[in-house]
């Protein structure tokens, strides 16, 4: 398995440890705040999802679908297992998420760890409507990319960074990329 779908896992574990109330929308979000947090800061996401830009919110398609009790592929089936309990005064469902493992804080790098306790902290008790209300505000990657390019386009992580002191400037994270290819490039000859 690759090491970000072991983040992701892990990830998970994480947030359905130390959040409340952490079923599947709630989840695409903690997720999304993750990698978005990470990327702004370091230019690369933590889980290597893609986002796409859904009517209620920023959702990774990928494990939207696998998170599912029947879609559970063999990789996440190790890590954790989802049941869906329906809900008795309304239509609908829960999912809930039972870790199969321990969370491995040694899988992640001091800042990701970092960032995901931060997340996991500020959003320990909300529900993921009131969560719906930041990832919504109007110069959010998620709010600008429905504005621009409308529902269901993936959302462009180089939306994260912004004028924050601890946001990346796009001229100094592509000469990150330029030198991560660079020192691939050099490994590859050795």
């Amino acid at each position: 398995m690759d090491k970000q779908r072991t983040k992701l896992f892990n990830a998970i574990i994480y947030f359905s440890q130390n959040t409340r109330l952490c079923h599947k929308l709630k989840l695409m979000k903690l997720l999304y705040y993750l990698d978005f947090w990470h990327f702004k800061e370091t230019g690369k996401s933590v889980t290597g999802l893609n986002y796409k830009a859904w009517k209620l919110g920023p959702v990774p398609p990928t494990i939207y679908y696998e998170i599912e009790p029947e879609n559970n592929p063999n990789d996440m089936q190790e890590y954790l297992r989802t049941e869906n309990e329906p809900l008795v005064k309304k239509d609908g469902r829960i999912l809930h998420i039972i870790p199969k493992k321990k969370f491995n804080p040694k899988v992640f790098t001091i800042r990701e760890l970092e960032i995901l306790e931060r997340v996991a902290k500020i959003f320990e008790n909300e529900k993921a409507p009131e969560m719906s209300d930041s990832t919504h505000l109007s110069n959010s990657p998620w709010s600008r990319t429905i504005r621009e390019k409308g529902d269901s386009a993936w959302i462009d992580y180089m939306l994260a960074l912004d004028d924050e002191d601890i946001s990346l400037f796009p001229e100094e994270l592509k000469e990150r990329i330029e030198l991560d290819n660079e020192t691939k490039e050099l490994i590859s000859k050795l």
